[in-house]
C-alpha cells in the first residue's frame, strides 16, 4: 500500500465511523482504467450497504459529505454509477511520491505486508546427476524472483535446494561414471540400465583417470563404487552451483538427502506416523494410508526387498522444514510431478499440521522455437538443451525477464529470435532501453535540485509516470503474496510504456523554463530508480547505456 492509499483508506475507516458508527475493514482501492474516473476509486458503500440496510448510493453520498471535511490531498470526491466513491488527486499530492522515491533509492517498492513470517521456498532441486536444463531454468528464475519479492516485502525467507544425492539415481551415476571411466583403460563395464550418457559423464571420467591414473582399477568393487558416487556427485553439484550462480540463482541453504537418511530421520518420522495410525503392513511392504487425507490411493514407504521409496525421505524432509520453525512451506514441483503434491500434504497432515501449511507451484514446460520451429536438441551436444548453452547464446537478461513475463502455471513459447532482437517488439530490450535513456537525459541535463512541492507536473503523461512511481510498493507486496514475478514483468512494461511516451509529448530540458525541467528531471530521477529497482526484483540488470 503506497502513501496516498493508506491516506485515502484511514480517512474511509473514520468515515464509516463518524456516519454509521461502523468499524469496516478490507477498504478496497483500484485504479480506474478510465482516467476520468478519478484517480482511486473504492465500492466500500456498495459491499458495506446490505449491512447498513441503506442503498449504496446514500451510503456513498453520506460517507462523500464526511470525507470533505477531513484534509485529504484531493481536489474532488464524486459519487458515480451505483455507488463507487472516486477521489480525484491533487497534482502536488501525487508528485510527493518524487522524493519518496529519490530518498528510499535501492530500498524503494520495499514494504511490510510480509509482517516477518517464516517462509521456506525450496525450488530447482535438479538432480546432481547432469547439467541444468531449460526446465529447471524456468522454475529457477521464478523462484529466485519470487523469493526476491518475498524479501522486499518484509517475509523471513529461506531459498532452500535439496540435494537428492541419495536413492537410485546416485547409484546409476556411480555405475556410469565406473564404466566411463574404465573405458578409458579399454576394459569393459557395463552402464546400468537407467545409466547416465552425457558429455559430462565422459568429462569427469576423464579427470578422474588424469588426476589418479589407474588406481581405480585394482580398488575393492565396494569402495570404488563409493568412491565414483561421491566424486560424480560432488562434481555434478559444483557445475549445477557454478550455472545457477551465473543466472543471478543463490540459496541460503543446501539440503543432502543422503544427510537425512543418514541422521536417521526417515526413521522417526515413520515411528511418528506408526503412533499416529497411519502405516500398516501388506505383501511385505510398509504401507502409508495416505488416501485418509485425499490421495487416491494408499503409498509405499518401504518395499519387500528393505529399502525406501523416494515418498519416505521427501516426508522426512518436509517434516525436517517445519521442525526448523517455518510456518509456510512453498515447493516448486515440475508439471509431472502433480500428482505427488496430495501425498507430502497427507504426510504432513497425517504429523499434525494444518493442510495449507504446504503450497506448490507447479512450473510447466518451456518451448524453445526458433525461426518459428521448435527447438528441442543441442546443436552441440545433441542432448538436451542446457541453462549453460543458453546463458552464453542468449544471455541471463532476456532468460529470465521471458522466464518471468508467463505464470509459472503456463506453457511458454520462448522465441529465441525475439529475445535477442534490439527492437521494441522485444520487452526486455523496451523496458533497458527505457532506463538508458533516462540516463542519457539525465547525464545531459543540469544538476537536479529537490523541491518541496512540485507545481507544474500536470500533463497527462506526467501524470501517468507519476502514479506508476507511486504504485512499485503496491505491486511487490501484491506480486510476493501471489508468488506472481509476472505482476512486475507487466509493471515494467506499462512504466517504460509510460516512459517512451511522456518522452515523446513533454521536452526535459528546456532552457527557457528551468523550473519545469528540474521537476521533469525530478520526475524521471525517480523513474529512474523505480525501472532499475523493478528489474532487480526479476533478476535483470538496469544499463545505464545501450
Amino acid at each position: 500500500m503506497n502513501r496516498l492509499e493508506k491516506v485515502l483508506k484511514e480517512a474511509l475507516v473514520q468515515a464509516f465511523k463518524n456516519s454509521f458508527n461502523l468499524v469496516v475493514e478490507d477498504i478496497m482501492l483500484e485504479i480506474p482504467k478510465n482516467s476520468l474516473l478519478g484517480d482511486y476509486s473504492s465500492n466500500v458503500a456498495l459491499r458495506y450497504a446490505k449491512t447498513l440496510k441503506t442503498k449504496p448510493q446514500i451510503v456513498a453520498n453520506k460517507l462523500k459529505e464526511e470525507l470533505l471535511a477531513f484534509s485529504l490531498p484531493v481536489h474532488k470526491i464524486e459519487v458515480a454509477g451505483p455507488g463507487f466513491i472516486n477521489f480525484y488527486l491533487k497534482e502536488s499530492a501525487l508528485a510527493s511520491c518524487i522524493n519518496v522515491v529519490i530518498e528510499k533509492a535501492d530500498r524503494y517498492g520495499e514494504n511490510k505486508t510480509g509482517a516477518g513470517q517464516k517462509v521456506l521456498v525450496e525450488y530447482v532441486s535438479v538432480n546432481p546427476t547432469g547439467d541444468v536444463h531449460v526446465g529447471h531454468s524456468k522454475a529457477a528464475a521464478w523462484g529466485d524472483s519470487t523469493t526476491r519479492l518475498m524479501k522486499a516485502s518484509s517475509y523471513e525467507v529461506l531459498r532452500e535446494f535439496y540435494i537428492n544425492d541419495g536413492g537410485n539415481q546416485i547409484d546409476n551415476l556411480g555405475e556410469s561414471l565406473l564404466s566411463r571411466y574404465l573405458e578409458l583403460f579399454d576394459l569393459d563395464y557395463p552402464m546400468p540400465t537407467d545409466g547416465y550418457y552425457g558429455p559430462d559423464i565422459i568429462e569427469i571420467a576423464q579427470d578422474i583417470k588424469d588426476c589418479d591414473g589407474d588406481k581405480w582399477l585394482t580398488v575393492d568393487q565396494k569402495e570404488r563404487l563409493e568412491y565414483f558416487k561421491t566424486e560424480g556427485t560432488k562434481r555434478e553439484l559444483e557445475k549445477i552451483q557454478e550455472v545457477l550462480s551465473r543466472f543471478g540463482v543463490t540459496f541460503d541453504s543446501w539440503i543432502s538427502e543422503k544427510k537425512i537418511r543418514e541422521d536417521g530421520r526417515i526413521e522417526e518420522v515413520i515411528e511418528r506416523l506408526h503412533k499416529a495410525g497411519f502405516l500398516y503392513e501388506e505383501d511385505g511392504a510398509l504401507w502409508f494410508a495416505s488416501t485418509r487425507y485425499g490421495d487416491d490411493k494408499d503409498r509405499v514407504l518401504r518395499k519387500q526387498d528393505g529399502s525406501y521409496t523416494y515418498l519416505a525421505p521427501d516426508i522426512a524432509y518436509h517434516a525436517y522444514k517445519i521442525e526448523r520453525g517455518y510456518s509456510k512451506l512453498v515447493d516448486l514441483f515440475g508439471a509431472d510431478h502433480h500428482g505427488y503434491v496430495a501425498r507430502i500434504k497427507a504426510a504432513l497432515q497425517a504429523l499434525g499440521n494444518d493442510s495449507d501449511c504446504l503450497e506448490v507451484d507447479l512450473v510447466q514446460m518451456v518451448r524453445l522455437l526458433k525461426d518459428g520451429t521448435e527447438v528441442k536438441m543441442s546443436k552441440r551436444t545433441g542432448n538436451v538443451i542446457t541453462l549453460s548453452e543458453l546463458i552464453e547464446d542468449i544471455g541471463v537478461d532476456p532468460l529470465r525477464y521471458f522466464f518471468c513475463s508467463r505464470d509459472v502455471s503456463s506453457h511458454l513459447d520462448f522465441d529465441l529470435d525475439l529475445a535477442v532482437k534490439q527492437s521494441a517488439d522485444n520487452p526486455v530490450y523496451y523496458a533497458q532501453y527505457a532506463h538508458a535513456r533516462i540516463c542519457s537525459i539525465l547525464k545531459m541535463a543540469p544538476s537536479f535540485k529537490k523541491q518541496e512541492v512540485y507545481s507544474l507536473l500536470t500533463h497527462e503523461k506526467e501524470v501517468e509516470l507519476l502514479k506508476l512511481n507511486t504504485d512499485l510498493p503496491n505491486e511487490v507486496a501484491s506480486a510476493a503474496k501471489t508468488r506472481g514475478p509476472k505482476t512486475i514483468s507487466n509493471y515494467i512494461q506499462l512504466l517504460a510504456q509510460a516512459f517512451h511516451a511522456f518522452y515523446g509529448l513533454c521536452k526535459v530540458i528546456d532552457s527557457k523554463n528551468p523550473k519545469l525541467s528540474n521537476e521533469r528531471c525530478g520526475l524521471l530521477l525517480a523513474c529512474k530508480i523505480t525501472m532499475k529497482n523493478a528489474l532487480n526484483l526479476i533478476g535483470v540488470s538496469a544499463p545505464e547505456k545501450m
